[in-house]
């Protein structure tokens, strides 16, 4: 199983043997994935909140490279800054959104990380054809590296943004001339208006999934449970099992034909005395029960 976490890079220096000298670079992601008991996983290359290119040194990336190789399973996957906004009509912010999102591209070619995740952002009143014919045009602008692929992420559907609806991921695959994928969080399509709280639930939603998107685009998922049930467009995410998803809707997904052997990323909380580590092995117990 193909399972991690959404780890930081920067902070203390980490590692996960003692006798190997410590260090406070990209390299730290791959032994705090160890730590947290992974095997593969999402991370931010700088801070998701302002507009900043990734500094990666030389030897840093040789060695993310290197440890990732020898040491995880599954593969990494980059998340864009939450600023990007794809469907956006202001020119300003577009340019500013697509220098970022190249940015990422460009790094993840540096660092052999297969995937850059982003969500489509908000039309901002452009309405919903109008934002996915900016967001198609904006990706088609992009130079994505050849091993690389850009992923949409599927958003809980709040306010103008897009990603919500399963024919928002679909329109924007008709538009684009770009080879993306989809990322599918759980959380948000919960809230979205998917039902997946019960293997009958998850099964109907992943068939109409296929029908209306289809499964061969679906590369990654965000492994999230929901503090707010389903259609409510709240985005805040549970311990795994603990949420409205539950533990029979979690089993289901995780277990589902269709689902099992694509990479999870979890970006569930850290509260309660619990974090990454125990939801990483709550996920592996519903994986063999």
């Amino acid at each position: 199983m193909n399972v991690g976490a959404h780890v930081s890079i920067s902070g203390s220096r980490v590692s996960s043997d003692e006798e190997t000298p410590p260090y406070d670079d990209i390299r730290n992601a791959v032994h705090r994935q160890l730590a947290f008991g992974g095997n593969c996983g999402q991370i931010f290359t700088t801070s998701p909140q302002v507009w900043a290119e990734p500094e990666i040194g030389d030897e840093a990336a040789a060695g993310f490279r290197e440890e990732s190789d020898e040491l995880l399973e599954g593969p990494w996957v980059i998340h864009s800054a939450y600023l990007v906004n794809l469907c956006t009509p202001k020119d300003d912010l577009r340019e500013k959104s697509l220098a970022s999102l190249q940015a990422e591209l460009d790094a993840a070619e540096r660092l052999d990380v297969p995937y850059v995740n982003t969500h489509l952002g908000a039309h901002t009143g452009a309405g919903v054809e109008g934002g996915l014919d900016n967001a198609a045009s904006a990706i088609d602008e992009l130079d994505v590296p050849e091993g690389v692929k850009l992923l949409i992420e599927s958003d809980a559907g709040s306010g103008t943004k897009l990603g919500g609806e399963f024919d928002h991921l679909a329109g924007i695959i008709d538009r684009t001339e770009t080879d993306i994928g989809i990322c599918i969080d759980t959380a948000h399509t919960l809230v979205a208006g998917n039902d997946l709280t019960t293997p009958e639930a998850v099964d109907e939603t992943v068939e109409r999934f296929d029908d209306e998107v289809g499964l061969e685009y679906l590369e990654y998922i965000h492994l999230n449970d929901s503090k707010h049930d389903v259609g409510t467009h709240k985005d805040e995410h549970a311990h795994i099992g603990e949420g409205h998803i539950g533990e029979d809707g979690m089993r289901a997904i995780v277990n589902h034909p269709d689902l099992r052997d694509l990479p999870f990323a979890l970006e569930t909380p850290t509260e309660d005395g619990r974090g990454f580590a125990w939801n990483i092995e709550k996920t592996k117990q519903l994986r063999a029960n």
